[in-house]
């Protein structure tokens, strides 16, 4: 066997990504159990393209989010630069740095190893010109981790996102439609693609995008028949976020589906769950709880010493310091509760 083939063969059982999958846990190991899902790259994403089998994201935003994206069995995890808004509290997505932008996609990237890795290049890191671009991109991948960039823009990115994909062989995602950091010039937060001349200009978009080299292509709040022709014109698969059911596949920002975000929620969103609301009543039962001595109980959310150990312990405190012991750790916190207070009688 020549040096080359041994070569083909050690590379062919390898992951296409450059972050490596966890080791199989002893308990699956010999086992005969199920193998864990294989780790989602573009190839896997081009044959679900090819099978018609739609593909779905979702952004993520830290580790706990990137963990339940994982356990889910979602596709793709976007980290977006919606993380602004809804992780950081910003008035939009312009204000957010490339540094913000890599610390939490690294913190994703340790939560989440299946699903496909993309994360936003944010506004100001590629629009000066190409070799910021390529800059920008090249730090999102070394240490943000990510397997993928973002960029929003059509024709006007595409000579920028070809040298991205070409010249240094990291993957793009495109973004066409309405595109957050640059609403302002849109004037604002508005469907795109809704007049002839605004959706031919959609499709001369994603042309380029596809001929630049993009993996990916997100459509962005779009009437659904011009997503829908735009996905039957390319080769290259599309992702829909208020683009209508006849794209490759779709995107919902986490905050938004579950219901995690106070601001707004677009039209185009399914909440799937009202967690925000389910985490305020969780949170305002915990402070009363708290306030009326209900929490901790003892024995039940409280760790014992042994019995003896406990006497020799409230002897010294005793001794020493002159504090007289309280009830034993085991008690039940139904017949003594030392953190409620007694109510103070009011004066005739």
């Amino acid at each position: 066997m020549s040096h080359t083939t041994g070569l083909k063969k050690a590379w062919t059982g390898m992951s296409y990504s450059t972050r490596p999958l966890p080791p199989k846990s002893a308990a699956t190991q010999g086992t005969g159990a199920a193998a864990p899902p294989s780790k989602v790259t573009i190839q896997t994403l081009k044959k679900l393209y090819k099978d018609n089998v739609p593909i779905s994201v979702v952004t993520a935003y830290d580790y706990p989010s990137a963990v339940l994206a994982e356990n889910s069995g979602i596709d793709v995890i976007l980290v977006g630069d919606s993380l602004a808004m809804v992780a950081l509290g910003y008035k939009d997505t312009s204000e957010i740095t490339l540094d913000e932008m890599i610390h939490h996609t690294k913190a994703v990237s340790r939560g989440a190893q299946r699903p496909w890795l993309v994360a936003d290049l944010p506004f100001g890191c590629y629009h000066a010109s190409t070799e910021q671009a390529i800059l920008s991109s090249v730090k999102m991948v070394k240490e943000g981790r990510a397997e993928a960039v973002k960029i929003e823009g059509g024709k006007r990115m595409a000579r920028r996102i070809e040298a991205i994909v070409k010249d240094v062989g990291i993957p793009v995602v495109g973004h066409i439609g309405l595109t957050p950091q640059t609403a302002v010039s849109l004037g604002g937060f508005r469907v795109q693609g809704r007049t002839l001349n605004g959706a031919k200009q959609l499709v001369q978009d994603a042309l380029a995008l596809q001929e630049a080299g993009c993996s990916l292509i997100v459509l962005e709040a779009m009437p659904s028949p011009v997503a829908e022709s735009i996905t039957n014109l390319l080769d290259t698969p599309t992702i829909g976020i208020g683009a209508g059911p006849y794209t490759s596949g779709q995107v919902l920002v986490f905050s938004d589906m579950l219901g995690m975000f106070d601001r707004f929620m677009p039209k185009f969103c399914k909440q799937y769950v009202n967690m925000g609301q389910q985490i305020e009543q969780a949170l305002s039962t915990f402070a009363k709880e708290v306030q009326d001595g209900e929490f901790p109980k003892l024995g039940q959310h409280t760790y014992n010493m042994p019995p003896l150990v406990e006497e020799q312990w409230k002897e010294f405190i005793h001794n020493e310091f002159g504090v007289e012991p309280t009830a034993s750790s085991t008690t039940s916190s139904d017949s003594i509760n030392t953190n409620k207070k007694e109510p103070v009688a009011e004066a005739n």
